[in-house]
């Protein structure tokens, strides 16, 4: 590691212990949505009418619900509509994962650049998520989703870092070595003070922890499994792992040679995911 990697990285595991370490907080539009989600007694008209507010993430939802991947004969043209075929907890799931896509916006070019890769790959991993999640568990595929869309968003407050420290930014390998090494730390701690449940919260520490093993499938699994199907076909450091002892493969069902890209049907479902996402 090198010294600017290693002083980079002290001051952020210092800044996280002490708490002093500015965490992103959710775009307004998404705590109002998980506001609602959190009354039992909301309907589609009251979820309809806090979502109505950001035109930019209607015209989303609503696209998403005309999507291949979920559309049904009759297509859906209005807010309302599209909240009452997906379902309240799925919107709400659904609408706090898109709305971070404000977050992923930086001041410079280079962290500019760095946050749409970062969102891309994430948008990519949610769509495997979203598939391996319906045909292979009995999960929650919008939980999923959501899962793939903030298992990297521990990255956020390194690349703020990045923007003010122009020595960092420069050392383009020093910032990935720092986001690989920090980022999963980061991102727990950030879903917590977002009181995201247990189950997604722990995702973006332990979706590279390829030894673990719980007791039954969960979304961290799916993630994982999502992840290194991602890198399939490319020199990404994961394809060099021995897939067959990592213990996710067996808990989908999945066998770890499977690649889910030269099923046509998974392929399709796959290639529908990710473009609702975009």
């Amino acid at each position: 590691m090198s010294k600017l990697a290693e002083k980079v990285q002290l001051d952020l595991i210092k800044a996280i212990d002490n708490d002093e370490l500015v965490l992103p907080t959710l775009p307004e539009v998404a705590l109002k949505v998980r506001e609602a989600a959190e009354d039992p007694n909301v309907g589609i008209p009251e979820l309809s009418k806090v979502i109505g507010n950001d035109a930019a993430l209607t015209a989303r939802i609503i696209k998403v619900v005309n999507s291949p991947l979920l559309r049904t004969n009759r297509e859906i043209t209005d807010l309302q509509m599209a909240i009452g075929r997906l379902g309240i907890n799925y919107t709400c799931n659904l609408a706090t994962g898109l709305a971070m896509e404000q977050m992923f916006q930086a001041t410079t070019d280079v962290v500019d650049r760095k946050m749409r890769e970062v969102w891309n790959k994430s948008t990519e991993i949610a769509g495997i998520s979203h598939v391996l999640c319906r045909h292979y568990t009995r999960l929650m595929p919008d939980q999923a989703t959501l899962a793939g869309l903030v298992h990297q968003i521990g990255v956020l407050p390194i690349l703020t870092y990045a923007e003010e420290h122009s020595e960092l930014l420069a050392d383009s390998i020093s910032l990935n070595h720092v986001i690989e090494q920090i980022h999963p730390i980061i991102g727990d701690k950030i879903l917590r003070a977002w009181e995201f449940p247990e189950v997604i919260a722990c995702v973006p520490s332990q979706y590279a922890n390829f030894s673990r093993n719980s007791a039954k499938v969960d979304y961290v699994d799916i993630v994982q499994v999502a992840t290194l199907q991602s890198h399939l076909g490319t020199p990404h450091p994961y394809t060099q792992l021995d897939w067959s002892q990592i213990p996710a493969f067996a808990k989908l069902g999945l066998k770890p040679d499977m690649d889910i890209h030269a099923d046509e049907d998974l392929s399709a479902a796959m290639d529908a995911a990710m473009t609702m996402l975009q």
